[in-house]
C-alpha cells in the first residue's frame, strides 16, 4: 500500500547535516538529445542556458521556529530532525535571547512576482515565527506568509519593500509526459543553488491524500532542502514543486504539478488559506470484479464506500453503494474525476449528483459544505491477537477473524458501535493478502451480507468457489476510514 510507504519531507535544519555519500555534481551543465513536447525532435536541450536563466529567481528560505514546532509539522513516521547547530543572526534582524534555542528548517522557492511573491512549499514555512529569504544575489530578507494550503503543499510567502526582482515563467503541467527531461534547481543539505537533471518518471502519484494527490515523480536528484524549489521542463518553465522524496530508494523524488499550485493561488493572494467543497463520502472506483460480486449495472463511476454522519452527503440521502455517474450533467467514470470537481466548487453552492441505486437511476441535489483539514494523527499499532482458526486458506481465502469483543474494540480503539468480525491473521501469498486485507481490519459485510460474528463470516464464506469474486466492506483502525477491497478465491490448499 502507498501508505505504508515512508516519505521524506525535503526540509533540513541549517548547518547541522553533513554529506554520508556521494555528493551532487557541482557541474551544473547538462547537453543532451531530446525529442520532446516543446522542442524540436533531435534538439539539443543545453540544461546549462536552462539553469543559467532561472537560477536567479530561486531563494533559500529560512524558517525561525519555535523549539520543538518543526518536528510537530511534519507527517506521521517522518524521523526526529537533529538539533541545530547554531544561528546566525543576519543584519538588521532582532538580537534577544528568544532565538538562541529556536529550530531552524531551511528549504527552497521561487519568485513569481517582481514585487517579492514567492512560491514554495506549506511544510517548509508551516508553524515559523521568523522567514528570511536568500536572494540570488547575496541579499537576506525578511518575508512574510500569505498563505497556505496544507492538502496541496503549497505555499505563498512575500518580501516587501522590492521591486524589479527575476521571476520565474509557469509552465503547463497537465501537457507532462512520462519521459520528459526535468531540472531541479534547490538548496539541498544548504548547498545553494544546487542543479539536478532527470526525467519524469510517473504522472498523478499518490502519497499521502488519496482524494487530492497528484504528484509528479522524477528521478530528478531530489534531497532534503530542496523542498519548495522548481521543478523545470526544457522550455525553462517551472512544472512543479518539489516537495518529497523516498526514503527507500535513490533518486525518486516528487513534485506539487504547477497547475494545481495555480489553481489555489488566489485564495491563498485573497484569504491566506483554500476552501474547497465537500460532501461528506468515500469513494471507490468501479472495476470488473467490483461489478462482478455486487452485480452493478455499470462499469464506470464512483462507487460510495460510506456516508460519514452529518454531512451533506446523509442529509442528501446518500447511501453505502449508490454508483455516482454524473455530476450537474457530466459523466463521471472514475471516482477522482467526482472528488475533484467537488473540490474545486465553492462551500455553500449545490451539485446534482446521477445515482444509480440497485440497478434505479435517480438525481439527488447535494448542498456542498467545507472541506474539513486532513487528519494526519494516526494511533500506534494493535498487539496482535492469536489466530482462532489453524486452516486459514482452507477455505481459499487466507483470513483468521475474532469476534469483536469488548476488549477487541478497546484494543484497537475501534469505535464503540461497530459491528464485524475482526482480522487475526493474513496468510503470506493468499487472495487475502493480495487484496490487502491487514491483521486488525474489521469485516462488517461481504457481498453486502452483514457479518456479525465469525459463524456469520464462516456462513458467507461458506459457499464461495474457486474462481468468485468476493468484496469485504472493512473498517481500517489504521485509517478511521470504511473501504472495499474485493478479492478472488482460489482452490483451498
Amino acid at each position: 500500500m502507498t501508505g505504508a510507504l515512508a516519505f521524506l519531507i525535503g526540509l533540513v535544519l541549517a548547518g547541522t547535516l553533513s554529506p554520508t555519500g556521494p555528493t551532487a555534481s557541482a557541474e551544473p551543465v547538462v547537453r543532451m538529445r531530446a525529442g520532446l513536447a516543446g522542442s524540436a525532435p533531435g534538439l539539443l536541450v543545453n540544461f546549462a542556458d536552462i539553469a543559467a536563466r532561472v537560477n536567479p529567481a530561486v531563494v533559500n528560505i529560512e524558517a525561525f521556529m519555535r523549539p520543538g514546532t518543526a518536528e510537530e509539522s511534519l507527517p506521521p513516521g517522518h524521523p526526529p530532525l537533529p538539533k541545530p547547530g547554531g544561528d546566525e543572526a543576519q543584519p538588521g534582524d532582532q538580537q534577544d535571547d528568544q532565538w538562541e534555542e529556536s529550530d531552524r528548517g531551511s528549504g527552497s522557492g521561487f519568485l513569481l512576482t517582481p514585487d517579492g511573491e514567492i512560491l514554495t512549499n506549506h511544510h517548509v514555512v508551516d508553524g515559523a515565527e521568523r522567514l528570511t529569504v536568500k536572494l540570488a544575489d547575496g541579499r537576506s530578507l525578511r518575508a512574510r506568509i500569505v498563505g497556505g494550503d496544507p492538502d496541496t503543499d503549497v505555499a505563498l510567502i512575500k518580501v516587501d519593500g522590492v521591486h524589479d526582482l527575476p521571476v520565474v515563467r509557469l509552465g503547463d503541467s497537465n501537457t507532462l509526459r512520462v519521459g520528459e527531461w526535468v531540472c531541479a534547481i534547490g538548496n539541498p543539505l544548504a548547498y545553494e543553488h544546487t542543479v539536478t537533471v532527470g526525467v519524469v518518471s510517473y504522472l498523478g502519484r499518490k502519497l499521502f491524500d488519496e482524494s487530492l494527490d497528484n504528484y509528479i515523480q522524477t528521478d530528478a536528484a531530489i534531497n532534503l532542502g530542496n523542498s519548495g524549489g522548481p521543478l523545470i521542463n526544457t522550455n525553462g518553465e517551472v512544472i512543479g514543486i518539489s516537495a518529497a522524496i523516498s526514503s527507500r530508494a535513490n533518486n525518486i523524488g516528487f513534485a506539487v504539478p504547477i497547475d494545481q499550485a495555480r489553481d489555489v493561488l488566489d485564495q491563498l493572494r485573497r484569504n491566506g488559506r483554500v476552501s474547497r467543497g465537500y460532501i461528506g463520502v468515500s469513494l471507490h472506483d468501479v472495476d470488473e470484479d467490483l461489478q462482478r460480486s455486487l452485480q452493478l449495472g455499470n462499469s464506470r463511476g464512483a462507487l460510495v464506500e460510506d456516508v460519514t454522519a452529518g454531512t451533506p452527503a446523509e442529509r442528501a440521502g446518500l447511501r453505502r453503494y449508490d454508483l455516482i455517474t454524473a455530476v450537474d450533467g457530466r459523466q463521471v467514470l472514475r471516482a477522482e474525476e467526482l472528488i475533484r470537481d467537488v473540490a474545486a466548487r465553492h462551500p455553500g453552492s449545490e451539485a446534482t449528483l446521477r445515482v444509480v441505486r440497485d440497478g434505479r437511476a435517480q438525481l439527488v441535489t447535494v448542498h456542498l459544505t467545507e472541506r474539513p483539514p486532513r487528519d494526519e494523527n494516526a494511533d500506534d499499532a494493535a498487539p496482535p491477537l492469536p489466530p482462532t482458526r489453524s486452516d486459514r486458506r482452507g477455505n481459499g481465502i487466507g483470513l483468521a477473524v475474532e469476534e469483536l469483543t469488548r476488549q477487541v474494540v478497546s484494543r484497537f480503539k475501534l469505535p464503540t458501535a461497530l459491528s464485524g468480525v475482526v482480522v487475526a491473521a493474513v496468510d503470506p501469498s493468499s487472495p487475502a493478502d493480495a487484496a490487502e486485507l491487514q491483521h486488525g481490519d474489521v469485516i462488517i459485510e461481504i457481498n453486502r451480507k452483514p457479518v456479525r460474528t465469525a459463524a456469520e463470516y464462516r456462513q458467507v464464506t461458506a459457499t464461495a468457489q474457486p474462481g468468485d469474486v468476493l468484496t469485504f466492506y472493512l473498517y481500517e483502525p489504521e485509517t478511521g476510514q470504511r473501504t472495499l477491497r474485493t478479492l478472488r478465491v482460489e482452490a483451498p490448499d
